[in-house]
């Protein structure tokens, strides 16, 4: 019987069990898969405490990424064959299992050269920074782009999709250890969050000028410092914020005609269907081509979930966090 990690009221990971659960077989355009690898990211956590913007129906299962094996289709599904290795991204959750039945339109295959460690955590993280920087940030090679929280599954993210376009990057992050997994993303240089001296650090990093473009999935104090780098005509690209809602003096962004742009892929992607698909497609590209490629950090069985989905809310690892269901 596969296994689940089931969410019966919203609350700490300690709460959560991982029980015996029965998926069910594929209805028609489904697919049952045997999931191998999930990731694990802060908005898993938060979802699981009931605090996040969508708020999930319980029963819950958490994981909004993995891959797998497909075991058996549902009638009228022609694109994949049990075997087939798939991919799956979803802010429905149901990853955090053995097994679970997926709609076959939010399945994709694996491409050959990718392995299901890089491809359970590789959707959800460069579709955000090729949409963000592309679409959003309109980024121009030559100019230079801020990343805080640069360890962060986004943060490295944009820092191989930045340097893919063309851009100078400057990655922030509080530890030594972040630092050295930036800049082996492919960061140009590295600079310490939490500094005194971080404005002039990132200045000095970009020989004395200001930057064109910010990244910021963090949030908090730390993106009204970051929004004050940025040179007229710059874009701040609001991707989350794990450290909180910032206050956001609006005159800054009056005084150097700066952007403040929003980025929130899960809604966009509802409302337009084949953007979602064409991100994907460049995604699983670049990965077969070896252009991009997340970090992993720390790797659990699903027996010790509670540790990963706590690790996750930390923040303190060097790139993502991954269960092994085997």
């Amino acid at each position: 019987m596969p296994k689940a990690v089931l969410v019966r009221a919203f609350g700490e990971p300690e709460t959560f069990a991982l029980e015996e659960f029965d998926p069910g077989q594929p209805g028609p355009g489904e697919v049952r898969v045997a999931i191998k690898v999930a990731g694990v990211s802060f908005v898993d956590v938060l979802a699981t405490t009931g605090k996040y913007q969508h708020v999930p129906t319980l029963p819950y299962i958490p994981g909004s990424e993995g891959a797998g094996i497909v075991e058996c289709v549902g009638e009228g599904v022609s694109d994949f064959a049990p075997g087939d290795r798939v991919l799956f991204s979803s802010s429905g959750g149901g990853l955090f299992a053995t097994a679970n039945v997926f709609p076959a339109s939010r399945v994709s295959k694996v491409p050959e050269g990718v392995s299901l460690e890089t491809a359970a955590v590789i959707i959800a993280n460069y579709n955000t920074a090729l949409y963000a920087l592309i679409d959003r940030a309109r980024a121009r090679p030559g100019e230079t782009m801020l990343v805080v929280g640069a360890a962060g599954g986004t943060g490295i993210a944009a820092i191989q999709v930045g340097k893919h376009l063309g851009l100078r990057v400057i990655a922030s992050a509080s530890s030594e250890e972040k630092r050295q997994a930036a800049l082996a993303a492919g960061a140009d240089v590295a600079v310490e969050t939490g500094a005194a001296d971080w404005r002039d650090q990132v200045r000095a990093a970009n020989g004395g000028r200001p930057v064109d473009i910010v990244f910021d999935p963090v949030g908090g104090e730390l993106s009204q410092l970051a929004l004050r780098t940025l040179d007229y005509d710059g874009r701040h690209l609001v991707i989350g914020f794990t450290a909180g809602i910032p206050a956001i003096p609006t005159n800054l962004a009056l005084l150097k005609s700066v952007s403040i742009v929003g980025v929130h892929l899960g809604d966009t992607m509802k409302r337009w269907p084949e953007k979602a698909g064409e991100l994907r497609e460049k995604v699983l590209k670049l990965a077969a081509q070896g252009v991009i490629a997340p970090t992993i950090a720390e790797r659990y069985p699903l027996r010790d979930f509670v540790a990963a989905m706590n690790s996750a809310r930390a923040g303190k690892a060097a790139g993502r966090i991954v269960i092994e269901m085997d």
